[in-house]
């Protein structure tokens, strides 16, 4: 018996044909898909456990976001502005101002907010970037994984140990005592062993932990030797844990000069890993991520991508897999998978003054099926095909933005956003229906996130950049700070 038959859609499969089916057909058994085809070549199962009429929508497979952080979303535009405050904000706030609460409050707020707009499947570092990582006790990051298995979407949680020098400072809270801890390089690691054993794989195989390691930037100065030595022994253990767990290896920060130094000082680099910005990169570095299968994540709507660009159509004309991330909420971004599509297309179409680069089914395969390349699982999820995941969703045309629906794939690329997603189905499970969310209490996620975001604020002492900056009404730009 089928558990669930999709029908009357419009099937946008992904498949390495890229099928586009009118009224056709998705079938569910458990956690897989079946089979997907047109009305007509269908035998209709006389007794299926549900149907979901799917007429006047588009059926696709769940988008994947290649790149996030947990934190942001209780740091949106908090410090904004010429000060420059929200960085060291999310540094004080998470090393420092936040407890178990707050990363178990953000993650079900950020975690719904992706199953709302349709991201079936998230790649996560946990913390705002490789020197502000929450791993001095495996606790916190325990919170996010009872989070993912709680709101039901797929993710990949990125941990390793934060920016040197050792030992790193963080603060623990008792009620409203502070007690100021150090954590070592081998505690951070041995934190990321016991988030490894305790929860990879785990929730029906949705929670997936990765191995992150800091990116050394030119721009950080040249290492003495004993620096460079200490940093390939750290980089080196932190890949081996990566390789004997076979795991996601993943950095946050790439610019340029920095994918040479990753691979020729280092040696980290291999199709397992993925690399997140990636901005400015050279034609030797171009070319050393296609040697080494290395993947791309291009973060358009990111504050990297201002500073310079990704060459995301000179990357795919060499062959290396690009994935599209939202790089999390914060300070002035968002989960929405399609506005960081439409963003990606018209990046670089503005950059090179031609709007032929990045179409749009090129788009659409960097948040379905280059996604799942790039995360190992292109054989699981990434698109509509017999025996992979059932990460499905049904997005509704049925309004004037997304009329005439006569080219889907452009539709769907150029003028929906998360808001249009009715359906949202992950391993065979159907998490929201009529953009209800029924297995979870939205309102008391809103006011959880809102409690955690005032006691990290009061904490910290940083409730001013709750304030209006200067500059912020009636001129064409902030002033100089």
């Amino acid at each position: 018996m089928t558990d669930l038959l999709i029908t009357g859609g419009t099937i946008i499969t992904m498949d390495p044909e890229r099928r586009v089916i009118d009224d056709g057909v998705v079938t569910i058994k458990d956690d897989r898909i079946v089979e997907v085809a047109h009305r007509g070549e269908y035998q209709l199962d006389p007794s299926p456990a549900e149907t979901i009429d799917a007429t006047g929508m588009v059926v696709m497979p769940g988008l994947i976001d290649g790149h996030g952080h947990a934190g942001h979303g209780l740091l949106k535009t908090l410090g904004t502005g010429p000060s420059g405050g929200w960085y060291p904000a999310c540094e004080a706030i998470y090393a420092e101002g936040s407890d178990e609460e707050f990363w178990h409050a953000e993650a079900m707020l950020t975690l719904l907010e992706r199953l709302k707009f349709g991201t079936t499947t998230g790649v996560t570092f946990f913390g705002g970037g490789d020197s502000i990582m929450r791993v001095d006790d495996p606790a916190y990051g325990a919170r996010r994984c009872e989070a993912i298995e709680e709101i039901g979407i797929r993710e990949f949680l990125a941990v390793g140990p934060r920016r040197g020098p050792f030992p790193s400072k963080f603060a623990r809270w008792d009620g409203d005592t502070k007690h100021g801890i150090e954590a070592s390089f081998n505690q951070q690691m041995d934190t990321c062993q016991s988030l490894i054993d305790q929860w990879h794989g785990k929730a029906d195989g949705r929670i997936n932990l990765s191995l992150a390691f800091a990116v050394h930037k030119p721009d950080q100065g040249d290492l003495s030797p004993l620096e460079l030595e200490e940093m390939r022994e750290q980089a080196s253990a932190v890949r081996d844990m990566s390789r004997r767990h076979g795991l996601l290896f993943t950095q946050d920060g790439h610019v340029r000069g920095s994918v040479k130094f990753a691979h020729e000082e280092l040696d980290i680099l291999g199709p397992d890993a993925l690399l997140s910005h990636s901005i400015g990169l050279t034609d030797e570095e171009i070319a050393i991520c296609a040697e080494t299968d290395t993947r791309i994540s291009h973060n358009p709507s990111s504050n990297f991508s201002i500073n310079a660009r990704c060459p995301v159509p000179e990357l795919l004309d060499a062959g290396v897999t690009v994935t599209l991330g939202s790089d999390g909420t914060a300070p002035d971004r968002s989960y929405d998978m399609f506005r960081h599509m439409f963003h990606c297309m018209h990046y670089q179409r503005s950059h090179y003054h031609d709007a032929n680069y990045i179409p749009p089914g090129k788009a659409l395969e960097m948040v379905t099926i280059d996604s799942a390349r790039a995360l190992g699982m292109e054989d699981e999820i990434g698109s509509l095909e017999s025996g992979k995941k059932a990460d499905v969703i049904l997005v509704d045309m049925r309004k004037p933005h997304l009329y005439p629906m006569n080219m889907p794939v452009h539709r769907i690329t150029y003028f929906a956003n998360g808001n249009d997603v009715d359906t949202v189905i992950v391993n065979g499970k159907i998490l929201m229906r009529n953009r209800q969310v029924s297995h979870i209490d939205e309102s008391e996620i809103l006011d959880a996130a809102q409690r955690a975001t005032d006691k990290a604020l009061e904490r910290t002492g940083l409730r001013h950049l709750l304030e209006l900056p200067n500059g912020f009404w009636g001129q064409s730009r902030y002033p100089e700070s």
